[in-house]
């Protein structure tokens, strides 16, 4: 789906009409038992406020409606929102989408370290199950000794929540450290970003794979053509696929489409996320490990 059919139809719809609309109507998927889930999407539209702070913003809709209806059209039962890091901390949107369809998403937060208790537990009753640290581009990382992110991680432990990290590989270690020194559970995004020209050689790869001795590290098979441009991203994924599979085994791998693929529109679609997987992992197996066991119990789905 590109930009402009975002906007056909759906740039003028408003939160409370949309969400309205998606609750209203029983889908197939939540009669039927659940299958496969894709791990790794955003929803948003314009018009709602932006982080100060920020890489990038979109000019257009991609709401909770079209997101359902893509799910439907590629036979995909559950998702995952992952709080677009342009819309910062105010998960108001996230959190309606997951109220909207409860029993078919689950949700990734974004928060600041001192948020309360009492908010935490709020977004858990609605269905997050985690908090999201997108670091991609930033030189400095949060300060983990800190009393408020000591607490913060304390609290996500104790909720049974993860840690999902965005972060160039080369800067995993500073992050992945600490967050298992806190005993949080931790999820590394689009195969944990290597370096495209050093692909699985980058020592940040090689380090990823390390920490899969600890079994509370799982990996994000989502975003391959963000690891490098002209097909490079495609095979840096067919390089790693073989050395995540012998490193954390197929009950630490999930996938994501990364929908709607921001910054990446107009060259990718949900349809060849999805025949990606069938490429990487061609026994039928593997792919629902995948595609079904692992994420269900990462993301407390049932």
């Amino acid at each position: 789906m590109n930009r402009r059919q975002f906007q056909g139809g759906l740039a003028g719809a408003i939160l409370p009409l949309l969400l309205t609309g998606c609750a209203s109507s029983a889908r197939p998927d939540e009669r039927q038992p659940m299958a496969a889930i894709d791990t790794h999407a955003h929803i948003f539209q314009r018009g709602l406020r932006l982080a100060n702070v920020r890489r990038y913003a979109p000019d257009y809709d991609a709401p909770l409606s079209a997101y359902l209806d893509m799910l439907d059209r590629h036979g995909i039962a559950r998702g995952v929102l992952v709080q677009p890091s342009f819309l910062g901390t105010d998960n108001s949107y996230l959190l309606a989408g997951l109220r909207a369809s409860p029993a078919r998403l689950r949700g990734i937060a974004v928060v600041d370290a001192d948020v309360p208790l009492a908010v935490l537990r709020e977004m858990d009753a609605a269905g997050v199950v985690g908090i999201r640290l997108n670091l991609v581009g930033t030189a400095t990382a949060p300060d983990f000794s800190s009393t408020a992110w000591r607490a913060l991680l304390s609290r996500v432990a104790e909720l049974g929540w993860q840690v999902e990290v965005h972060r160039e590989a080369g800067r995993l270690a500073q992050i992945l450290r600490p967050l298992l020194d806190a005993g949080v559970n931790v999820v590394v995004d689009h195969f944990g970003r290597p370096d495209p020209l050093l692909g699985v050689d980058d020592p940040g790869f090689r380090f990823l794979l390390e920490t899969a001795a600890s079994r509370r590290v799982w990996v994000k098979l989502s975003g391959a053509y963000r690891n490098g441009a002209h097909g490079r991203g495609r095979q840096v994924a067919l390089d790693a696929i073989p050395l995540l599979r012998a490193a954390f085994g197929m009950d630490r791998l999930v996938w994501g489409s990364d929908w709607p693929h921001t910054q990446f529109e107009q060259h990718v679609d949900y349809g060849q996320t999805r025949e990606a997987l069938d490429a990487w992992l061609p026994d039928r197996g593997e792919r629902r490990s995948v595609l079904v066991d692992t994420p269900e119990a990462l993301f407390r789905f049932g």
